[in-house]
Formats: C-alpha cells, sequence, structure tokens
C-alpha cells in the first residue's frame, strides 16, 4: 500500500504545482501617475516635456519661441501627433497632441512610453531617439510625426 500512497501523493503535488503555474498571473501594472489618475476613462491630455515656451528681452534682441505641428502618423492602434515648441534652433518643449487611448492597455503603454519618448527627444534633438520596447507602434508612430514636424522647422 505504500506505493500506492507515494504515487498518490506525487500525483496531487504535481497537480498542485501545476495549477499554481498556471494560475499565476503576470504583473502589467507598471502605469505612471498619468494612467492611474484616469481612473479608467480616457486620457486626453497632452503630454509634454522641456521648459515651455520662453520669450527674452535684452536691450534689443528677443527671442521667441515658434510651435510647429507635425502631421499626425497613422499607427495600427491610432494616429500619433507630435508638437514641437522651437527657439533658436533648440528644442524646448515637446507635447505628444494625438496618441492611441482607445483602452486601458493603451493608456497603460502610452503612460509609460510616452514621457520617454519626449525626453529622449529632448536629449537627443534630432528624430535619432531610441523606440520604446513594448510600444514599438506607437514609437514608429512619434518619430513619423517628430520627423514631420523637424522638417517643418527646417531642423
Amino acid at each position: 500500500m505504500t506505493a500506492v500512497r507515494r504515487i498518490v501523493l506525487w500525483l496531487m503535488s504535481t497537480l498542485t504545482v501545476l495549477v499554481l503555474v498556471f494560475g499565476y498571473h503576470t504583473s502589467t501594472s507598471s502605469t505612471s501617475a498619468t494612467a492611474s489618475a484616469s481612473g479608467g476613462s480616457t486620457v486626453l491630455a497632452p503630454v509634454t516635456g522641456g521648459t515651455g515656451t520662453t520669450s527674452s528681452g535684452t536691450g534689443g534682441t528677443s527671442s521667441t519661441a515658434t510651435t510647429v505641428t507635425g502631421d499626425a502618423a497613422s499607427t495600427r492602434w491610432g494616429p500619433v501627433q507630435v508638437e514641437l515648441t522651437i527657439a533658436n534652433g533648440t528644442i524646448t518643449d515637446v507635447s505628444v497632441v494625438e496618441y492611441p487611448n482607445n483602452n486601458g492597455q493603451d493608456r497603460q503603454i502610452n503612460a509609460r512610453a510616452l514621457p520617454v519618448l519626449v525626453q529622449e527627444t529632448l536629449d537627443a534633438q534630432s528624430a535619432h531617439i531610441d523606440m520604446v520596447s513594448g510600444a514599438t507602434v506607437t514609437s514608429d508612430g512619434y518619430v513619423g510625426s517628430l520627423q514631420s514636424a523637424l522638417d517643418r522647422a527646417g531642423l
């Protein structure tokens, strides 16, 4: 009888491990403040970075910032559109005015990816930026719109 008990114990242990392994849910909740603040509703606020529009006057010299909007790049999940603020040939601010946000997964991915893309743009001062892992479609659309805005600005 001890052989039968061992087999039953082994079978139950194996079954328990399988249930635990297949029942484990990986964490995909690396949301930022934008995603958690939305409370499940659509996030419509543009994602921005940088210092914003600046104007300064010293004597007879003045520096004004111009705003250039890129083409809306069509992606599989929705359009992505970038707006740049440029002063003295330098990108001072980036706003993502349109991006996929139709469902919770889009909002979660873009709440993580867009601030990274904006910071990459401000650091690189060009469209030669790294893609965000897990947000390849949004990254491609972002770079396309960014390049069209840079072309319009003559940079």
